[in-house]
């Protein structure tokens, strides 16, 4: 009786203690999501938290413990320092945690208390979570009798199934080992489209040649040309049986990674049954197999002998284990290669994606891919209406992947008179048009997930992937109509762009040999250009150098012009240097008066470096002449007054009673000209407005309407018209009729002129520039002796 009443007790206190420790458990991750989120939530508004420590460098162990807070902010700061050392926060595209990943997170959390329970517990509790997480996954994707692998690399599944092959195929391998494989080599056959490197991953993780890999071309004549060539792979297989190879398995999609193509499975199928080979099945697609009403081609996967799943990644859950479901009746085998696990731990994989789908729930799950599937087939039909955008699907009725371009073929625009102008770098040229566009996209609208992917028949296209975004991301319908308005908005951009190519070809030309067109195919936009200064007998060391300094130069002055086109010095791994890469541009741009306006530029920027190189001798040799000259005013000057007029005393007391009205002028120095000059016309006008300067001739003729941007064609739209027009125009006027008064004494410190931003491009040309190489003067002057002081008498005098 006392027993049973301590054991009640015992298993009481037990149960409690069992309680306080989940509680507690859910306490810590509540605590981390809530300090994680608010650190998310401060990068959006901006707002700092202080450093609790400095993570720049790694450190020794404190030798205080800390407390979970402390732990938990550390963490933000790890996580966010990037952020932190910047000027600016950068809002990183992060996944959409709901409800359900609480849950994942919840799992791991749980996983590693549940493997602190005695042995017998955790034996019975992760058995039970394995075979229900695997039943479940059975009867959601309709593979019967199926087993379940949990793996944290979604190549590992396949990895151990080949394994498992390999073991049923040589019945001595367990003993004798890779021995066995050399009287009958094994081949393992793939798709030419399926993932990069996949192929060699297996070979090396099994230890096999890479002669054992087999790559199957795609269709080339009928079918879809990202699916496999089954007649091709009819007669590679005959190939390797005579050749005394041992087919062993063969890896088919149900969804390409690149355009979500899926495989003739029932054909595969048929073939694999025929020579006894082990079918694979992978790809994004197999997440419809959970709706209600499923494509024959994915319902075919159902009869493979394997096929791997992410469901973390289709339902949103953050670090959830992909699995493998395959078929096998000899449970040594699957134990041996790795399938099942050994140890009770190992099963807790499975822990954070059993408590996630029973928090979804079937209809849950079904939903989420419903929603997916939905979001393609509503930005299918949106496409449909947009001009110079080319699709491609599968099936226009079920993909679930659309892959879209921008397609010169497809724009009308774009046909009329360019075909003669890309001739062997059209396709780059798009390739690359087509990578702008899906990046600017994915800025523009990031909770879209649209990415970019190369293929080799279609090129560059933008991708469209909610089955494996939009749980991540929270994709909406919304979001796939703010992508068309985006798509609508770039498409005129780049047919604008395509069709100045050839124009802005033949003006560079035209200002040959300054300028040079620089052939670059990879970048998105009008074009490239070097400016090139024409310098005979200098060595090729100086000369690049000289031809890097302008160009940057340059860039830097076209870069800080009132216009929306956008300079750069090109990509990052580019393969020209020392050019400016101009960007998109508008239907209204002036091809014209943008080249004149680079041309000008660099040789406002040459001269300038020119005048700068010989200022040194110049100013030297003028030093030297205006001091000839001011001894020789001073003799002169002697002979003129004489020598009485030197004494101290005496030249004072004549000065007085018999002024000398000195006929000695001042001098001013040019230094464009390297000469001195008299100041008599500057004194007599009281101002230096002898000559007109360059800066006040009005050589432009063309002027921009009030609040024109640089580089557009007037009447070309009302949107470059700004409403403040009147206030500009006022400005310019007023900065127009105002006098030049040139400075005198000093040299200015840069001969370049300021740049004023409401200039036009022609104005930039001839007032801005030509305004750089105007004379600077410095007067050396000796003012004209009027009455003076005694005391200024005899200081003269002295001297």
């Amino acid at each position: 009786m006392l027993s049973a009443e301590s054991s009640d007790a015992s298993a009481h206190t037990s149960s409690m203690m069992v309680d306080s420790t989940l509680a507690q458990v859910g306490k810590n991750l509540n605590e981390a999501m809530r300090v994680l989120g608010d650190g998310q939530g401060e990068v959006e508004s901006g707002i700092k938290r202080p450093h609790f420590i400095s993570t720049g460098m790694p450190g020794p162990l404190q030798g205080d413990g800390q407390d979970v807070s402390t732990l938990l902010h550390l963490v933000h700061n790890l996580i966010n320092e990037d952020d932190e050392d910047s000027e600016k926060p950068t809002l990183h595209r992060l996944q959409n945690v709901g409800e359900q990943g609480h849950m994942a997170l919840l799992g791991h959390s749980l996983a590693a208390y549940i493997s602190v329970l005695d042995r017998e517990r955790l034996r019975k509790l992760t058995t039970r979570i394995l075979s229900d997480t695997t039943m479940w996954l059975c009867r959601l994707f309709r593979y019967e009798n199926g087993s379940a692998c949990f793996h944290e690399d979604d190549r590992d599944g396949l990895v151990k199934v080949c394994r498992l092959v390999i073991n049923a195929r040589y019945q001595e391998y367990a003993s004798e080992g890779y021995a066995v494989l050399s009287s009958k080599q094994p081949v393992i056959y793939q798709s030419a489209s399926c993932r990069p490197g996949l192929g060699q991953h297996l070979c090396s993780q099994l230890g096999l040649p890479l002669s054992s890999l087999c790559t199957v071309p795609c269709n080339t004549v009928f079918g879809s040309q990202h699916q496999m060539d089954v007649a091709l792979l009819d007669k590679l297989i005959k190939e390797d049986r005579d050749a005394g190879k041992l087919p062993l398995l063969l890896i088919a999609n149900a969804g390409t990674p690149g355009a979500g193509h899926t495989d003739k499975l029932g054909r595969l199928r048929d073939l694999c049954d025929q020579y006894s080979l082990w079918l694979h099945v992978e790809g994004v697609n197999l997440a419809t197999l959970a709706l209600g009403q499923v494509t024959s081609a994915i319902m075919a996967a159902t009869k493979s002998d394997s096929m791997t799943l992410t469901p973390g990644q289709w339902l949103g859950l953050p670090a959830v284990t992909a699995v493998t479901l395959y078929r096998h009746e000899d449970p040594a085998l699957s134990l041996a290669a790795g399938l099942t696990p050994s140890q009770p731990v190992e099963k807790l994989r499975a822990l954070p994606l059993w408590l996630s789908l029973q928090y979804l729930g079937h209809s849950g799950v079904v939903e989420k891919f419903r929603h997916a599937t939905a979001l393609s087939q509503q930005l299918l039909q949106k496409l449909k209406s947009v001009t110079s955008i080319k699709t491609s699907v599968e099936d226009e009725l079920k993909s679930p992947v659309v892959l879209f371009k921008f397609s010169q073929e497809m724009s009308a625009a774009s046909s009329e008179g360019l075909v003669e102008s890309f001739c062997a770098g059209e396709k780059e040229v798009l390739d690359a048009f087509n990578r702008w566009l899906g990046e600017q996209l994915a800025e523009l609208v990031p909770t879209s997930g649209v990415d970019v992917v190369e293929l080799e028949e279609e090129g560059t296209c933008v991708r469209f992937s909610p089955l494996l975004t939009a749980a991540v991301l929270g994709t909406q319908q919304e979001d796939v109509d703010d992508l068309v308005v985006k798509l609508i908005e770039l498409v005129p951009v780049m047919n604008s762009t395509l069709c100045l190519i050839q124009d802005f070809r033949e003006q560079i030309h035209r200002h040959s040999p300054s300028l040079r067109y620089v052939e670059d195919h990879s970048w998105p936009g009008l074009g490239a250009v070097r400016y090139e200064p024409q310098a005979d007998g200098v060595d090729e060391i100086r000369s690049k150098q000289e031809l890097e300094k302008i160009n940057t130069e340059l860039l830097k002055k076209l870069q800080d012009l009132d216009t929306d086109i956008i300079f750069s010095a090109g990509s990052e791994f580019g393969t020209e240097e020392d050019c400016i890469f101009v960007g998109m541009v508008t239907e209204d741009v002036d091809v014209s008066e943008l080249v004149d306006t680079i041309a000008a530029l660099g040789r406002d920027i040459v001269e300038s470096g020119r005048l700068l190189e010989n200022m040194t001798e110049v100013v030297r040799k003028g030093i030297l002449e205006a001091e000839l000259q001011l001894q020789k005013a001073n003799e002169e000057k002697l002979i003129e007054e004489g020598m009485l007029r030197q004494l101290p005393l005496v030249g004072s007391v004549l000065n007085w009673f018999s002024p000398v009205q000195s006929s000695i002028k001042g001098r001013t120095f040019n230094l464009a000209a390297g000469s001195l000059d008299s100041t008599e016309e500057t004194y007599s006008t009281k101002a230096q407005a002898g000559k007109l300067s360059v800066q006040d001739t009005p050589t432009s003729s063309s002027k921009r309407l009030p609040g024109q941007r640089l580089f557009r064609r007037s009447g070309a739209g009302s949107d470059s018209i700004s409403e403040t027009s009147s206030v500009g125009q006022a400005e310019e006027t007023a900065l127009e009729k105002s006098p030049t008064v040139s400075s005198s004494v000093h040299p200015p410190d840069s001969p370049d002129a300021p740049e004023t931003p409401h200039h036009t491009a022609s104005d930039v040309s001839t007032e801005d520039i030509q305004g750089s190489s105007e004379p600077s003067q410095v007067e050396a002057e000796e003012a004209p002796e009027e009455r003076q002081p005694e005391g200024q008498e005899a200081e003269q005098s002295s001297r």
